[in-house]
């Protein structure tokens, strides 16, 4: 089952530079340039999905979750929040976000877990997918960091135990992803590691590019604390020029 673009809200269709669907268990990459917004769409009930990001034009920047996290004093992402580079730079904004849920605190799948939780070790799995998207921009193993784990969300105990809220399985929630500089993105489309079903059966996922509009002065994800304020500094200053 294809999305239309009429099941996009808030979406010009005019305005749309990719629009499809990403199959349980399969994985994408792609350039968004800045400005641009990746939309990411549950379908039909996630089991999760992975993410990193790079800036495109220098591969040596990604993601830092730990920065992303402690920054900004939370580990579950929501609308209005970052994602941080380790050079302190902003990746990119969560704009919009209908799930709520996205998880900073664990990995992802890998052969080892799949062999635990469905027997089968040879299933597909986000590291796997992620490497395999690695080697094809001319990066390696080196290059992979820890993920960000969309439409997920794991409930911390006192004494530290991790358990997976399945609540957070809602088909036709998405999160907006405004590119704030050229980015590599790979999205890996495997059930999160803790996920408790014990049959393998990732669901389909939406993935839309689209040229969004430019943040006004208020925008919240450049306005929210100073923290945030001086990392677009950061990251502008590398368009001053262009």
């Amino acid at each position: 089952m294809n999305t239309t673009l009429a099941t996009h809200p808030g979406i010009d269709p005019k305005l749309v530079l990719l629009d499809e669907k990403l199959p349980g268990g399969d994985y994408w990459h792609g350039i968004i340039k800045r400005g641009n917004t990746l939309r990411i769409t549950d379908l039909a009930g996630s089991h999760g999905v992975s993410l990193v990001c790079y800036n495109a034009d220098n591969p040596i920047e990604r993601l830092n979750v730990a920065d992303t996290a402690k920054i900004q004093f939370n580990a579950f992402l929501k609308q209005g929040m970052v994602m941080y580079s380790d050079m302190g730079r902003i990746l990119c904004s969560i704009t919009t976000d209908t799930s709520g849920c996205h998880d900073l605190i664990c990995g992802c799948s890998n052969g080892t877990s799949n062999e635990v939780n469905y027997g089968d070790a040879t299933l597909r799995n986000s590291r796997n997918n992620f490497l395999k998207a690695l080697g094809k921009r001319g990066l390696t193993r080196k290059d992979l960091m820890p993920n960000i784990n969309l439409f997920s969300r794991v409930a911390v105990s006192p004494d530290g135990y991790l358990q997976y809220d399945r609540t957070c399985e809602k088909a036709g929630s998405y999160v907006d992803l405004r590119a704030e500089m050229n980015i590599l993105a790979i999205v890996s489309n495997c059930p999160h590691v803790l996920h408790p079903s014990t049959e393998y059966k990732p669901q389909p996922i939406q993935l839309t590019i689209w040229k969004s509009p430019a943040p006004t002065p208020e925008d919240l994800c450049r306005t929210a604390n100073p923290e945030v304020v001086r990392g677009f500094i950061n990251t502008d200053a590398l368009f001053a020029q262009d």
